[in-house]
């Protein structure tokens, strides 16, 4: 099975995930892909994503081989490069910008196609964040989920899960931002202050250049004193590479709310997860 956007899934299939996430967690040395190898297309730029989804394969007992994604950008048809691959790899994970690109491998792929980030979206570190809120809060599904910031890969996988799992979900920026049309889970609001105290779960990402200005800056810049005015045990989980001073303050970095590097460390199983739900290997 492939894993190519978070609005493929279903609720159970999410679950399921989690759950093997949970078990990996718990089981020392668990060898299950032992004699497997894996082919990657990652950038240099890339840290969190590659370290985790490297290490994973490798703690499991697998073997990667490492590409840049711009290997993917040769006059060469896709479907010849993944049929060729297909006869020495039990999986491909790729980061690339072009969604468009990895749902072509996915067409003439006969093994797992995982996507890693595309400028579309980011559904493993998303599922992750995600993940690691039902670690901390049982009642997850019940909370409010407010991104601050406008339309990008993380926004609109937020929107995705919280339409697969029924989350409330806000989104708070300028006009002409909005991620898409409101729907029963999801919302678009202007002003962040009256959101503030009816959400549980803080969001952002890095902003575009046309997006850091003072003005923007002034009006939507998640700092402690919002923070404060937030629902009890409100968590900040903005996304990685953030900037102090712009999308989030330092004083709210430095906060108890600040809940980023912790987090983080459940890509490392959830994305192992991802991998064995792929294969369809359980740990029963």
């Amino acid at each position: 099975m492939d894993f190519l956007s978070l609005n493929e899934l279903s609720e159970r299939q999410v679950k399921e995930i989690f759950s093997l996430a949970r078990k990996i967690k718990l089981i020392d040395n668990i060898n299950v892909l032992n004699g497997k190898n894996f082919v990657l297309f990652f950038p240099e730029s890339s840290i969190r994503t590659r370290i985790t989804f490297e290490k994973g394969i490798k703690d499991l007992g697998g073997e990667s081989v490492l590409f840049p994604p711009e290997s993917l950008d040769k006059k060469e048809d896709l479907e010849d490069v993944i049929k060729y691959i297909s006869n020495w790899a039990e999986g491909v994970i790729i980061r690339h910008s072009d969604f468009s690109k990895v749902q072509e491998l996915s067409r003439h792929s006969s093994v797992p196609i995982i996507n890693a980030m595309t400028s579309e979206n980011h559904p493993c570190e998303i599922l992750s964040d995600l993940y690691s809120i039902s670690e901390k809060k049982g009642n997850y599904k019940d909370l409010v989920y407010t991104f601050v910031g406008p339309k990008s890969n993380i926004s609109r996988s937020w929107k995705s899960i919280s339409e697969v799992m029924d989350l409330k979900f806000n989104q708070v920026c300028i006009n002409g931002f909005e991620i898409g049309k409101e729907n029963r889970n999801y919302k678009f609001h202007t002003d962040l202050e009256p959101i503030l105290s009816l959400s549980d779960i803080f969001l952002t990402d890095s902003l575009p250049n046309e997006l850091r200005t003072e003005k923007y800056i002034k009006q939507y810049q998640i700092t402690l004193e919002r923070m404060k005015i937030t629902n009890k045990h409100a968590m900040l989980n903005p996304c990685p590479p953030f900037f102090r001073n712009e999308e989030v303050s330092i004083d709210a970095i430095s906060s108890d709310y600040f809940v980023g590097y912790e987090f983080k460390k459940n890509l490392l199983c959830v994305q192992q997860a991802i991998i064995l739900f792929c294969l369809g290997i359980t740990l029963d």
